[in-house]
């Protein structure tokens, strides 16, 4: 049992730090195989295509798994991703690197097996925390990603995605020698119907009073995808950092999300209510983005990490009041309907915000932060209008 949930967190902690090396290389890699100077929108569509991939195969990855097993899915998609990573170390254009991004984010689309294999061997009374140690888990391995990418990509631009080929195929090799299967596969016919993504989310959008939730959870996933998209070229822009200054960053800002995220948001919501807790994260990260658009000093943005961190009370206080909105029949839809948009934010807010950032460039490369203060603003009226008693039961 323990050797399995080591394999399937490795796996987990792999697929974050797939997701975060490539971000304080990105820029310079894409200058290097594109010549161009305003490489923001290339950015935009590396990181949305990452997230296409990831919503439309989750749901496949995940019931071919129920078909075919937890185990081959996962064995295939763990092959997968070492090949592509030795293929993108080596591609020499554009086209290139975005068929490899592709084919990461297919592969990454392995977290849904994970869950699911996770659940197969967990007993009922086990499966918060063992839920709770896989959040924690790609937390993690989103600290290491920037800071690996941006410490080996200094020394080559390539190596970071070699290094992530060898951590993958370490961890298929281990899988096929110690993973057991899960499950019996199933005999049942594959419902082609239950693939589509979409399918939930045109439901809860008939609904009228659902729709502040749905666009608040876009809108919180949204501003997590500008830093991703916008914080390499900006951190090179205004402070000239290497690779290895922009993963630390990237690092550092990590470390204090995961940290608060685990532990203020009970403490936050006893003192604060729901509510209040979620624009008190608002105010936080608005302070901090506030700083980060007028700084001139790279000092100032490790200093204001901790006003940083408030932000990620937000998020799970947001979560319980979600809850509150439908009832109890609805829980399990409105869920995978507000996961729905959280993808749909990953895919549309990167070519939106490296487009801004493109805007901004020239003349102030910090406004693309005050844009992102603009959009929490618009959060704060539709906050106030969410119900805090229970949905009918």
């Amino acid at each position: 049992m323990q050797k399995s949930l080591t394999v399937i967190y490795t796996a987990i902690v792999l697929d974050a730090v797939g997701i975060g090396l490539i971000f304080p290389i990105l820029p310079s890699l894409l200058e290097d195989v594109t010549g161009a100077r305003n490489i923001a929108p290339y950015i935009g569509i590396m990181t949305a295509l990452y997230a296409v991939m990831q919503f439309v195969f989750a749901p496949i990855l995940g019931a071919l798994s129920d078909r075919l097993g937890r185990r081959p899915v996962l064995l295939i998609s763990l092959g997968g991703a070492a090949i592509n990573y030795l293929f993108l170390a080596f591609a020499p254009n554009l086209w290139l690197l975005l068929l490899g991004r592709a084919i990461a984010g297919l592969t990454s689309a392995n977290v849904s097996v994970a869950t699911a294999y996770v659940t197969d061997i967990s007993p009922e009374n086990t499966r918060a925390r063992r839920f709770g140690l896989l959040n924690a888990m790609f937390g993690i391995g989103f600290i290491i990603g920037p800071v690996l990418g941006g410490a080996l990509g200094d020394y080559w631009l390539r190596l970071p995605f070699i290094a992530a080929a060898v951590l993958n195929a370490g961890n298929l090799l281990l899988a096929f020698l110690v993973l057991p299967e899960s499950r019996t596969p199933s005999r049942e016919k594959l419902d082609l119907a239950a693939l589509n993504p979409l399918r939930s989310l045109r439901w809860a959008l008939s609904i009228k009073a659902l729709r502040p939730m749905i666009f608040i959870f876009f809108a919180f996933a949204a501003t997590g995808e500008v830093y991703g998209t916008c914080w390499a070229l900006w951190g090179g822009d205004t402070f000239q950092w290497n690779g290895l200054w922009i993963g630390l960053s990237l690092g550092a800002f990590g470390v204090c999300q995961t940290l608060a995220q685990a532990f203020l948001p009970g403490p936050a919501v006893k003192l604060l209510g729901e509510r209040g807790a979620v624009l008190t994260g608002i105010a936080g990260a608005c302070i901090a983005l506030v700083v980060m658009a007028f700084a001139t000093q790279s000092w100032l943005i490790f200093a204001i990490m901790p006003v940083f961190a408030l932000g990620g009370i937000g998020a799970p206080a947001l979560q319980s009041l979600a809850t509150r909105q439908v009832d109890e029949s609805r829980q399990g839809q409105f869920q995978g309907v507000l996961a729905s948009a959280v993808s749909l934010a990953s895919i549309a807010a990167p070519l939106v915000f490296s487009s801004l950032y493109f805007v901004f460039r020239d003349h102030w490369p910090g406004a693309i932060w005050l844009s992102v203060v603009a959009l929490y603003a618009l959060l704060v009226p539709l906050v106030l209008s969410l119900r805090l008693e229970p949905a009918n039961r």
